[in-house]
């Protein structure tokens, strides 16, 4: 069982790291002695000087049976609610959708801890786990500094994605999706503006991003799973605005494709065609609307969108009501298999 480990160019506190063995013969891979936390910067330096140290990249090979026979020996529960998880599947086009409940309920655990770490000390098994040392100009652009590190700089040493300004700013990221950020008389931080959410964080503080979502997870906050932006199989909607008893939604259907027929308990919608011809079915009627047309769809009453045209179908959709989650849909039918 393979990994790749980087080259350590740099003492670096935001990786993991892989310590190799002995040179396996008549091949570039080393045996695994052990897997090292991300470090403090005198241990990450004293790694570097020791040569023998490697970052831990994340990346494996391994066939597919001795990943098997690896997890039936030491992960049989997380093997097991995996393979429960597919037997209970749904097909949803050409995708094959793990049961959400039975995933759920596996044990949240990396591939490096629930496996890797057990193999150097486990010869029973006969799995030989190996690190193969990988030079390749690598970053992890999993992390907002790394990012930093690889966008071109400003005078003062900042870098820039989408509508920024910085006034009297140094060493910084500054990363708009949607808005204009500007920054005045700050040092050594990252802001990130996505259409969910803001990050301001110090530079040297990012990899302590993942207790923001910890956080968000324990109050049950649902910007922990979902994102603003949501794609489904006929196109995407994007929850532009809510409030008590009322959401604003703005959907695109691809050419050709149709929501699920469907109802609802608790709400009540405007449709309003801003692009494209729409095929609408409200009750017992369907008919056509064309741009700046708009329709009504009572509580309970059997609907469907659909884009009979050749080029995307764009509608605000209004919902007003005392209940506006997405599970209060009840599907009669659907090309996509969902229920």
């Amino acid at each position: 069982m393979v990994t790749f480990g980087i080259v350590a160019d740099r003492p670096e506190t935001g990786y993991g790291y892989i310590q190799r063995g002995e040179q396996v013969v008549s091949s570039t891979a080393f045996a695994i002695r052990s897997f090292a936390e991300k470090p403090s910067l005198e241990l990450a330096q004293a790694y570097v000087e020791g040569g023998d140290y490697l970052w831990n990249s994340g990346l494996f090979m391994v066939r597919a049976d001795k990943w098997l026979e690896a997890m039936t020996a030491l992960q049989p529960e997380m093997l097991q609610v995996c393979r429960t998880a597919i037997e209970r599947s749904g097909c949803d086009l050409d995708f094959i959708r793990p049961h959400h409940e039975s995933f759920a309920a596996c044990p949240a655990d990396s591939i490096d801890y629930a496996v890797m770490e057990h193999l150097p000390n486990n010869e029973s098994l006969g799995i030989l786990a190996c690190v193969v040392p990988l030079d390749a100009g690598w970053s992890d652009l999993g992390a907002w500094d790394a990012l930093w590190d690889v966008l071109p700089r400003d005078a003062s040493g900042n870098a820039h994605a989408g509508k920024t300004l910085a006034i009297d700013t140094r060493n910084s990221l500054l990363f708009s999706e949607t808005c204009l950020i500007a920054a005045v008389g700050v040092d050594n931080l990252v802001v990130v503006e996505t259409p969910d959410a803001i990050l301001v964080a110090d530079k040297r503080k990012t990899q302590e991003v993942k207790r923001v979502v910890a956080e968000l997870k324990a109050q049950n906050r649902s910007l922990a799973s979902t994102h603003r932006k949501v794609h489904r199989p006929w196109g995407w909607y994007d929850s532009i605005d809510s409030g008590e008893r009322f959401q604003v939604k703005r959907i695109v259907v691809h050419p050709g494709a149709s929501l699920s027929l469907q109802m609802h308990h608790h709400r009540a919608e405007h449709w309003i065609v801003v692009k494209g011809t729409a095929q609408v079915t409200n009750g017992d009627k369907t008919f056509l609307l064309g741009e700046n047309e708009s329709t009504f769809i009572p509580l309970g009453h059997v609907h469907r969108l659909a884009n009979p045209g050749k080029v995307p179908l764009e509608i605000i959709e209004v919902q007003s009501g005392n209940y506006l989650d997405e599970n209060d849909i009840v599907r009669f039918e659907d090309s996509y298999g969902r229920c």
